[in-house]
């Protein structure tokens, strides 16, 4: 039997080895593959990785002789940007930037990226440009006086002049138009698609990618990586973001990866304050460390993560060591800014939700005050639990003893020490306990009905 699983398990991997060798060689079926990526929203870890991943694998597959991206994007982080175009600028496989559908727009990160393209698109009635650094407001117009006298800060004029040599070098390996680039991002300049080709700062027009591949293989046709190239053995494939890419670009949503973190650490304190099944702890440990590696993708400020730890440090010592809302006033100014400044980043796409940060500052002061409210009245409470709600209590006297014997409280049986000789049923008055003895003094029995002793 087992030599039958053995045989039936080799015959199967051979089989899909010789199917994968026949599906990897172009040649052998006549037909090419031209994949289809999409950009539909900001520019972020995700996306980055989606685009790096797809064209990598693009440069290990010889079936591939270009790879087409559609771009619909209002810009991004620079970081996942560039990150794009070195593996765009490193490709040995063509690639092709279309702006599509109508109505899309390539702004801000979209229009360096397009530029790095090797064929640079645009569908009818798209747009790009507005490619100034937001950290960074526009020349200042002379129809505002007052603002013409305003000159950027060194900062400001090192991150400007930076944005401007990126995109200057990409039009000039692309031979495209270097002057417009720069005005795209000094004076956040935009183009429609039709003044776009004009320009030269793009090379097409199409309203599709099969349009576009139509137009790229009729153009190119003498080159050697299209010289088989045709409509006919192609095949454009359109390759979605599988399930990593789509699970980190909702981890990477700042709103999402706070909530994470704050679920993460909440989820820890209660567990170290109640411990019990590990439910709390276990749910902490899992959001603390998914928000952990969200926060590796997003550029985030170590200093507003620090200041947001001293803000919830802050609020549990107030709800452990009441200040009369010295630290819970601290703790909460802490806890804002730190939420405020967490992403260190200009674009509106990746910052934190004002609502969401007064939101959990409202829960976390709502928590804390009922928790310090709670802890102020059991302070003032006595213990109801214990060995030390004995003490002051009253006992009675099983039998007549005159220094050691047994006393009965609340049913349970105790071994006693009498101050003094004691009679059966007498009650006696609970002073001190000494391992599982208690200390007695009898009370008499004018005493007893005011709860006093001897």
């Amino acid at each position: 039997m087992l030599k039958k699983i053995l045989f039936l398990i080799t015959f199967i991997l051979l089989i899909q080895q010789y199917g994968n060798a026949q599906l990897s060689s172009p040649l052998s079926q006549g037909k090419w593959t031209v994949p289809v990526l999409s950009i539909n929203g900001a520019i972020g870890p995700a996306v980055s990785e989606y685009l790096v991943t797809e064209i990598t694998k693009a440069n290990n597959d010889s079936s591939i002789p270009l790879v087409i991206i559609e771009l619909d994007t209002p810009g991004g982080l620079s970081s996942s940007l560039r990150a794009i175009n070195q593996q765009i600028l490193n490709s040995t496989v063509p690639i092709a930037c279309l702006v599509y559908p109508q109505g899309a727009r390539a702004a801000s990160a979209g229009t360096y990226m397009l530029y790095a393209c090797h064929y640079a698109a645009m569908a009818p009635a798209t747009t790009l440009g507005a490619a100034t650094p937001v950290s960074i407001a526009p020349a200042p117009s002379n129809k505002d006086p007052d603002k013409t006298n305003k000159s950027p800060s060194a900062m400001e004029k090192k991150v400007l002049n930076d944005a401007i040599a990126y995109i200057r070098s990409l039009a000039q390996l692309r031979n495209r138009n270097e002057q417009w680039a720069e005005l795209a991002v000094s004076k956040a300049a935009t183009l429609t698609a039709e003044e776009a080709l004009a320009k030269n700062v793009i090379n097409f027009i199409e309203p599709t990618a099969e349009a576009l591949f139509a137009t790229i293989i009729k153009q190119e046709n003498s080159a050697h990586s299209f010289s088989e190239v045709t409509a006919d053995n192609t095949q454009l494939k359109i390759i979605s973001p599988n399930w990593r890419n789509e699970f980190i670009a909702t981890i990477t949503n700042p709103n999402i990866a706070y909530i994470l973190m704050l679920i993460g650490i909440y989820g820890l304190v209660l567990e170290f304050y109640s411990p019990g099944v590990g439910v709390a702890g276990i749910t902490g440990v899992i959001s603390l460390l998914i928000a952990l590696y969200a926060f590796q993708l997003l550029p985030l400020n170590y200093s507003g993560f620090a200041l947001l730890l001293v803000g919830i440090s802050l609020l549990i010592i107030e709800s452990i060591m009441p200040s009369f809302g010295v630290f819970g006033i601290g703790g909460t100014i802490a806890f804002v800014l730190g939420s405020i400044f967490l992403i260190d980043t200009e674009q509106p796409q990746y910052q934190i939700s004002l609502p969401l940060i007064a939101a959990f500052a409202f829960v976390s002061i709502l928590f804390f005050m009922l928790s310090l409210g709670l802890l102020w009245r059991k302070r003032k409470d006595k213990v109801v639990s214990g060995q030390e709600e004995l003490i002051g209590a009253i006992a009675f006297a099983e039998a007549s003893y005159s220094h050691k014997g047994f006393v009965t409280i609340n049913g349970e049986r105790w071994a006693a020490e009498f101050k003094h000789p004691v009679n059966q049923h007498q009650a006696v008055q609970i002073k001190a306990i000494e391992g599982l003895t208690l200390i007695t003094i009898p009370c008499r029995e004018e005493e007893n009905n005011h709860g006093h002793c001897a």
